[in-house]
């Protein structure tokens, strides 16, 4: 049996991005630190060289990274550079998305919670912040958090309700991020791509803006439909038929490539941060097609991961 692939990120390598991005200052000594690394790289490139995980380790966001490794941790200096940074941030966002100033820091004091790991189990706290793997910003994680607790304490209080009816009660959410999934085969990840590719290239314009608004700029139902003429309801149903159209049209190519029906679902959970395919390119890209009203949508690539 062939023994798993270990991460190929070097200590000398590791202890020098320790020493630039400050993580003493918040409790991190260079040996944690480097494993910190070496288990983002082997979730993501497990299979790198030593100068493709320094490469892959030196870009991302270290500071934040540390930060917030730091909270997890329970280091005084780093909850309050942390408090600092982020309390009003964390309110300004729930506001947003809940639209009322009581149910915004009733949602942000309860994140805050969660962050700093009030939770514990055994005697061990249990800090959200550990999730965080600076590979985009951790304002825009934190932004997606947030979102998601909103969604969770809706669907308890709600228990099943359709998106349909949540819009028309006027709830907004902050566009779907996909969680980060399995690397892929390189075979694999370009049969995805070609499928992926294929499908959106027979999307109409009117489709692709939608797709590209609700999920590259993070536009809420609301922006788009002022911006179509339409019904939140109507872009909410728009959404649900386009990403169920477009997974059974990817599944189905994939098959056609030669994929069990096992490899293509497992394949779809690609994160689309992984996928050599310029996607915001892809999606607002219409020969000869009208422009569609409000802000122009920049032509290059879907982001760094950041809700």
């Amino acid at each position: 049996m062939t023994a798993p692939t270990q991460p190929t990120l070097e200590d000398e390598q590791a202890f020098a991005l320790h020493e630039r991005c400050g993580a003493a200052a918040y409790g991190l000594d260079r040996e944690q630190f480097a494993a910190i690394l070496r288990d983002i790289q082997s979730k993501y490139l497990p299979l790198a060289s030593a100068e493709e995980a320094a490469d892959f380790c030196g870009a991302l966001r270290l500071e934040e990274l540390v930060l917030a490794r730091g909270c997890a941790a329970g280091n005084e200096r780093a909850w309050q550079d942390f408090i600092s940074r982020y309390r009003n941030k964390l309110h300004a966002m729930a506001l947003h998305i809940t639209r009322d100033a009581a149910h915004a820091a009733e949602l942000a004091d309860s994140l805050f919670g969660e962050l700093y790991g009030v939770n514990t189990r055994d005697g061990v706290r249990h800090s959200k912040l550990v999730f965080y793997t600076a590979r985009g910003s951790l304002e825009g994680w934190l932004r997606t958090v947030m979102a998601q607790e909103f969604i969770n304490r809706y669907r308890k209080q709600k228990r099943t309700v359709s998106l349909e009816e949540q819009t028309e009660e006027g709830v907004q959410f902050a566009a779907a991020v996909p969680e980060p999934a399995r690397t892929q085969d390189r075979t694999s990840g370009q049969r995805l791509e070609a499928a992926t590719d294929e499908a959106l290239a027979e999307l109409s314009s009117e489709d692709r803006f939608t797709l590209a608004s609700y999920y590259l700029d993070g536009r809420t139902l609301a922006e788009i439909a002022r911006t179509l003429g339409l019904h939140e309801s109507s872009v909410s149903r728009r959404l649900e038929r386009l990403a169920t159209g477009l997974r059974k049209r990817i599944l189905a190519a994939l098959r056609m490539q030669g994929m069990s029906h096992a490899q293509a679902a497992e394949a779809l959970e690609t994160d689309v941060r992984d996928l050599q395919l310029n996607l915001r390119s892809r999606l607002t890209q219409d020969s000869g097609a009208k422009p569609f009203p409000g802000r122009k949508v920049p032509a290059q690539d879907a982001g760094d991961g950041s809700p």
